[in-house]
């Protein structure tokens, strides 16, 4: 998911939805969209604001109007409202047509039955399933069932590094390890700038940090059996070593343990921080101010070594999925409207937009993906990115794992010891509230 984009902090309330199930509905299941001339569409939030969303969207959704006569309602729905928004329409059947989901989501979602499965049939309406790179299909519900929503954005972590502040600094190259950039970041701190920047109230930038150091320690969140199992050794110290990089390697401002939605970015952008990690960044840094020939893209630095598969994983499969409601009144069109935000165009249109790697293989053959900044994002995506547990309770784990490690950043921005043993109660914690299985 984009988690530019913050947490969907209300997500607890998750187990309404994913128990009560199958009445989920478009709004043209019992919403006021009836015609099959209109569908509603909610957006998520993807650019710098939702008013640079809406300026990148409404041309193509005019574009798709005037194509096929059915016009479509836009609504930009911020990553803070939008998991609370959907899981109330599958519950009330009131709610859009279609709508983007993050990718993380899709295995829950799937699992309140509300939402249009992608089987073969369908599938066959909007070109074929052989269309779209295997990784981001990765990432569209659990393995073995038909996809809950079809591949829109796919994004990578990458670090980015601000090459002045480097060079002021007298560092040649970015760090490829953890223990290089905390000794960057020292350097970096002595000439009187900060090092990273992070988002330690955003529980979904938490979740995707901690999932890859996890990785990097050879650990997941979840069991084989699809158990909550966030309290192995590797997870404890996956959890604690990022926020280590606050508690202990003051590498992270302790003003950063209170930040949210894109504050990291805005500080990257002005020069305040020299490194940011963050998923597909250069269109949300160039509405602020800052030009591509200030900073340079890396891939997240891992243990030891280089980036690759198994531990040494640097990022998650990050995305965007489109998703329909199953019992809109307006299949036809809500199909038509998928069929048109994947067609090889709009994926050009819509991926530039927002700097992210389109899902559809042939255009992210074209050349205009082919930058130097996507190259690290697509070999990212190719070589060393995993997706997060596609499990029905994936929704919950972000919630009360993203809480948890709030609140370690909370306890190293008050000087208060972040210990193995603070980490394993606090993750404890959150393992305790998720669903029984």
């Amino acid at each position: 998911m984009r988690s530019i984009r913050a947490a969907a902090t209300g997500a607890v309330t998750i187990t309404l939805a994913l128990a009560a199930s199958a009445c989920g509905g478009g709004s043209g299941a019992g919403g006021s969209n009836d015609s099959p001339k209109t569908l509603t569409y909610w957006a998520s939030n993807q650019g710098a604001s939702i008013e640079v969303d809406k300026k990148v969207l409404q041309p193509e959704l005019d574009k798709f109007e005037k194509q096929t006569g059915i016009k479509v309602k836009l609504e930009v729905v911020p990553w803070s409202d939008l998991l609370n928004r959907i899981l109330t329409a599958t519950t009330s059947g009131q709610g859009p047509d279609v709508l983007n989901i993050g990718n993380t989501w899709s295995a829950s979602l799937q699992a309140t039955g509300a939402l249009l499965p992608w089987d073969a049939k369908n599938f066959d309406k909007i070109g074929g399933r052989d269309r779209f790179v295997d990784s981001a299909l990765g990432s569209t519900g659990a393995q073995g069932k038909d996809p809950a929503a079809v591949p829109l954005y796919s994004m990578a972590y990458a670090l980015y590094y601000n090459k002045k502040t480097f060079a002021d600094a007298g560092i040649s190259k970015p760090p490829a390890t953890w223990d290089e950039l905390i000794a960057d970041g020292k350097r970096i701190s002595a000439k009187g700038k900060q090092g990273l920047g992070a988002e330690g109230s955003n529980l979904s930038e938490n979740i995707h940090h901690v999932f890859v150091f996890a990785k990097q320690h050879g650990a997941d969140f979840f069991a084989a059996d699809g158990k909550a199992d966030f309290t192995s050794d590797g997870a404890v110290a996956a959890v604690k070593q990022y926020v280590d990089l606050m508690a202990k390697d003051k590498v992270i401002p302790a003003g950063n343990a209170e930040y949210a939605q894109n504050q990291s970015v805005s500080d990257f952008a002005k020069g305040r921080t020299a490194m940011l990690l963050w998923q597909s960044a250069s269109a949300n840094l160039k509405s602020q101010g800052m030009s591509e020939d200030q900073y340079g893209i890396a891939p997240v630095p891992v243990q030891s070594g280089a980036p690759g598969t198994g531990t040494n994983v640097n990022s998650m499969v990050a995305g965007i999925n489109l998703a329909v409601f199953k019992n809109t009144r307006n299949l036809d069109g809500a199909a038509n409207f998928v069929k048109f935000m994947t067609s090889d165009a709009e994926q050009k249109i819509l991926n530039t937009a927002y700097s992210t790697i389109p899902p559809v293989k042939s255009a992210q053959a074209d050349s205009a993906f082919n930058t130097p900044a996507n190259a690290v994002l697509k070999d990212t995506l190719a070589k060393s990115a995993a997706p997060l547990p596609q499990v029905a309770e994936e929704s919950q784990f972000e919630t009360t794992v993203g809480t948890a490690v709030k609140e370690l950043f909370a306890d190293a921005a008050a000087g208060r010891p972040v210990t193995t043993e603070s980490v394993k109660a606090k993750l404890q914690k959150a393992q305790q509230q998720m669903p029984a299985k």
